[in-house]
């Protein structure tokens, strides 16, 4: 009997970690940009915690996890905020365009959290992204980890995947903050309108083709989408053609 090579092991649940590390980092960086950080970190917070009780006390047993439901529920979520914020992205986009590129934002077009207390709107998205991205990730520790009777290695292939994408969310923090408003809503809306849609419909037993890669073509379907209210939006709001 042969068992899987560490360094393969490694390897392999550094890849698989790192999609889902991308996926958890695009939620938190667009989330925080978008309605602030505070709020954010705490959520984020919040469920690296939740998973880290859940991971000590389950251990191997991670494999039995329904993440079915799991994702269906946290999909509908941002489905939900991500369709809001969308809509909202194309009707401000189409009315200011690009304002606040030079770095003067419109007093309306703020869509960040300024009341006391905590925003749990941030909140709630980034503690579900965390914990569902990170139970995954958790659980692939223990499929390739387990399987293969090479549990360490695994842990530093996805914790290194984590490393890695978690900074490089830091570091393009300042360049996404300097996104006007409205455009940032927008590609957030869209972002959890894609994510929300994948990770729904997958819940509920749908087969992606190409599996987490379909995910590009959501994004890419929203997009246009996007671009073609954008269109209609804006001719209707400049007058080019009478309002239905």
């Amino acid at each position: 009997m042969t068992t899987t090579g560490p360094v393969a092991v490694l390897i392999a649940t550094f890849l698989a970690a790192g999609v889902e590390a991308i996926e958890m980092v695009t939620i938190v960086v667009g989330v925080g940009a978008t309605r602030g950080w505070r709020s954010t970190w705490f959520g984020s917070a919040a469920g690296f915690g939740v998973l880290a009780v859940v991971v000590a006390v389950s251990g191997v047993a991670l494999r039995a996890v329904p993440i079915g439901p799991l994702r269906f529920v946290v999909g509908a979520l941002l489905l939900v905020f991500g369709l809001q914020w969308f809509r909202k992205g194309v009707m401000r986009v189409a009315a200011r365009g690009f304002a606040g590129i030079g770095g003067v934002v419109p007093e309306d077009e703020a869509v960040e959290w300024t009341g006391p207390g905590v925003d749990w709107t941030a909140f709630a998205l980034a503690f579900k992204g965390v914990t569902l991205e990170g139970l995954e990730i958790a659980i692939l520790v223990v499929a390739f980890g387990a399987g293969a009777n090479q549990l360490g290695p695994a842990i530093i292939g996805a914790a290194g995947a984590l490393v890695l994408f978690g900074a490089a969310g830091l570091l393009l923090r300042g360049s996404v903050q300097r996104v006007p408003r409205s455009v940032l809503q927008l590609i957030v809306g869209v972002m959890l309108t894609t994510f929300g849609t994948f990770w729904s419909l997958e819940g509920i037993g749908v087969d992606w083709p190409g599996s987490d890669a379909a995910i590009l073509g959501l994004l890419a379907f929203y997009g246009l989408t996007a671009a073609l209210y954008l269109t209609l939006e804006r001719r209707r709001a400049f007058g080019l053609r009478p309002v239905t």
